[in-house]
């Protein structure tokens, strides 16, 4: 069985000025149903995405993951018992030069759980979690960015709905776009979003000079009828709002009404038919 541990925060905001040093943390947890001691090695890596979905890319150095290079970890290996947790302290030294606006890195943790068998040394259970770093060095900050897209379809054959926003950053620095999504029955007027367990209001973070599409699923929805749902997007000082009357008409229903609409006509076809034979025969 795996041995499954977590790594606290998962991500980190950091204000950085150039010339200066700082410290942080992260922890490291191994369960209480853990069966074995914990292993671990921390190492950093650059953080940036890639394509509109944004795949993370952990290994291309850019300008903007350069913070990857000044981190040190303090104690980058030890072991950690079941039911115990670790942290582990770093710290970023700034440069003099460091160029304004945002640096990204990932603090990644790696089990490494060997054991020693006659041919060499078996590697078991090796997998990665990571706490992401979006730094801000101080210094002249260029916010750019813009809603592109927001998407409410008016038409689906089955549930769930999904609802789309694409977002651009042409600037130096993330931006934090917030995005809320309600949705109604209009045939019962019930409320399907929020609710009292799910406020359907996301953040999404935006890297600099990128796009990035943001795609949601509106469940909980009948299989036949109509919803309206609303979609509202704010993104660095701009909001975004699409309404929109969702018809939700499955295949087989469609094939309901197609042979019933073929029906209707065969039989006016026939009662004409008849009508104009009797009439002919008079």
């Amino acid at each position: 069985m795996e041995n499954v541990f977590t790594v606290l925060p998962m991500s980190q905001s950091i204000n950085l000025v150039a010339g200066e040093t700082y410290s942080g943390k992260i922890t490291i947890v191994n369960p209480a149903d853990s069966k074995e001691d914990f292993n671990y090695k921390v190492e950093t890596s650059p953080y940036g995405v890639a394509g509109l979905d944004y795949t993370a890319d952990l290994a291309t150095m850019t300008n903007r993951t350069q913070i990857a290079k000044w981190i040190t970890i303090e104690e980058p290996t030890g072991t950690i018992k079941p039911n115990e947790s670790k942290e582990v302290k770093y710290k970023i030294k700034v440069p003099s030069d460091a160029p304004a606006g945002g640096q990204y890195a990932a603090i990644t943790v790696t089990s490494n759980n060997k054991s020693d068998n006659e041919s060499g040394v078996a590697v078991k259970n090796v997998f990665e979690m990571a706490s992401l770093v979006y730094a801000t060095v101080a210094g002249e900050t260029v916010r750019d960015g813009k809603i592109m897209e927001n998407n409410v379809p008016g038409f689906v054959l089955n549930p769930p709905v999904n609802v789309s926003a694409k977002f651009s950053n042409n600037g130096n620095i993330h931006e934090s776009a917030t995005i809320i999504i309600e949705a109604k029955n209009m045939f019962s007027g019930e409320q399907i979003l929020p609710t009292e367990n799910n406020e359907a209001t996301y953040s999404e973070m935006i890297m600099p000079e990128t796009e990035r599409v943001v795609n949601r699923d509106v469940t909980n929805l009948p299989a036949l009828g109509m919803v309206k749902i609303k979609q509202t997007i704010y993104y660095n000082g701009e909001t975004s709002t699409v309404e929109q009357n969702v018809i939700i008409c499955p295949i087989w229903f469609m094939a309901i009404v197609a042979v019933t609409i073929a029906a209707i006509i065969a039989l006016i076809v026939r009662i004409v038919f008849k009508h104009k034979k009797k009439k002919a025969s008079e």
